[in-house]
């Protein structure tokens, strides 16, 4: 069951936050089992260089397996060559395939330095889960998240 007070923080690349928004990579592998229910709002933030909220997805649903397994069942939606996931996978004995839905692109993107101006704030390395006073956090550093994530989450963002 998904937690409607939750929301997944993931740290992608600039490439790969592009080609979620635009809906031509549907399946963001990891190195470690995500255990994230679906429809949890995943908030994407893409690093360096450009190291900002760039928008967010639902997920749809989360694929725990061995590598090879992943990378059979979702290949064609991961956006990665079969030698960068070999690359990624190495030595991992599980992997995750998170299947991204209703990817929705912030108008204006939401720079590390507005997050900070609002209290602490760490993008992780790979993923975090964000609750309350993380996410009103965020939410007051950009409008545009504020709107996106009360469609998504309702009364716990401020207006």
């Amino acid at each position: 069951m998904n937690d409607p007070e939750r929301a997944m923080l993931l740290s992608v690349h600039p490439r790969f936050a592009t080609a979620i928004l635009a809906g031509s990579k549907t399946v963001e592998v990891r190195r470690q089992r995500v255990a994230a229910a679906p429809g949890t709002t995943v908030l994407l933030y893409a690093t360096a260089p450009t190291m900002a909220l760039v928008g967010m997805a639902r997920i749809a649903s989360v694929h725990v397996a061995s590598p090879k397994e992943v990378w059979s069942a979702h290949r064609t939606q991961t956006g990665i060559t079969r030698r960068e996931y070999d690359a990624y996978m190495s030595g991992a004995a599980q992997a995750s395939g998170l299947t991204l839905a209703d990817p929705v692109s912030f108008n204006e993107p939401v720079t590390l330095r507005a997050l900070r101006t609002k209290g602490t704030f760490h993008p992780p390395q790979s993923y975090r889960y964000m609750k309350g006073d993380d996410l009103r956090q965020v939410a007051e550093a950009g409008p545009v998240v504020v709107r996106a994530l009360r469609g998504a989450l309702g009364d716990l963002v401020p207006t």
